[in-house]
């Protein structure tokens, strides 16, 4: 059976990248849903590789490792390399552990990244220049996207959300002090890149860590433009809702 274990591990983790992407929206707290199709078209590659590393095994692969490796150590113990460590005739009995990454991103998918990651972020963000924003459109209250209320608090010249209700979706980080935030993540690509965007939320009482929330309410103007009391921008909430965790758990940075 060790002979096949290359087969089982390439088919292991192609399985789980299928699982994630094809069968499932799993996909998405790892990478941006334009990179679908390439995890797609990885799945199958890596699955049917498993496939014909086994059909080569099945039909002769392992007379070619025997007659590479012989039948004995060279103390004359079968199945001993100068070592003494028992192998196979695919290798060390150790190299099954490699299947276990595998086995836990089939059956046990991480979660998104939350608050644990957001909170290790320091506040460095890119510099962006102060300047006039294009005008936000009408109706009340304005969904925005936590990184573009965050632009627009910090970096707008024109002041566009003044006197604005606008509604904002992400998940709860707090500090030590008690202070609260609504927050989402930023990626470019996947979860590795990712970003912090956050505002404080103030009037309400903050739901518990990592919690799904939509806050309602307006900006409160603190700090001067692009300067560091301006970051993280502010919200005074007039309602909190729990929502459940959105397919798509980030924003695109």
């Amino acid at each position: 059976m060790r002979r096949y274990g290359p087969a089982v591990l390439l088919a292991l983790v192609g399985a789980a990248v299928l699982r994630v992407s094809l069968f499932s929206d799993l996909y998405l707290r790892y990478v941006q849903a334009g990179l679908r199709p390439y995890l797609l078209v990885s799945g199958v590659v890596l699955v049917l590789l498993g496939v014909g590393v086994a059909v080569l095994v099945r039909t002769g692969g392992d007379q070619e490792v025997h007659g590479e490796q012989g039948d004995h150590g060279d103390d004359g113990h079968p199945g001993e390399d100068l070592g003494g460590h028992p192998h196979g005739p695919a290798g060390p009995r150790v190299a099954w552990f490699l299947t276990l990454p595998a086995v836990a991103l089939l059956l046990f998918p991480p979660p998104a990244l939350g608050s644990y990651s957001a909170e290790r972020e320091a506040a460095q963000r890119a510099a962006r220049g102060v300047g006039t924003f294009p005008a936000l459109p009408a109706g009340s209250p304005l969904d925005l996207t936590l990184g573009e209320f965050g632009s627009r608090a910090v970096y707008d010249s024109g002041r566009s959300l003044t006197g604005r209700t606008v509604r904002l979706t992400g998940f709860v980080t707090r500090d030590a002090d008690g202070t609260w935030y609504v927050t989402r993540l930023l990626v470019s690509c996947c979860a590795a890149d990712a970003g912090t965007a956050k505002a404080e939320v103030r009037g309400a009482a903050a739901p518990p860590v990592d919690t799904w929330i939509t806050v309602t309410g307006t900006w409160h103007p603190e700090g001067g433009l692009g300067s560091a009391a301006a970051w993280p921008p502010v919200l005074d909430a007039t309602s909190v809702r729990r929502v459940p965790q959105p397919d798509n758990p980030y924003e695109k940075r």
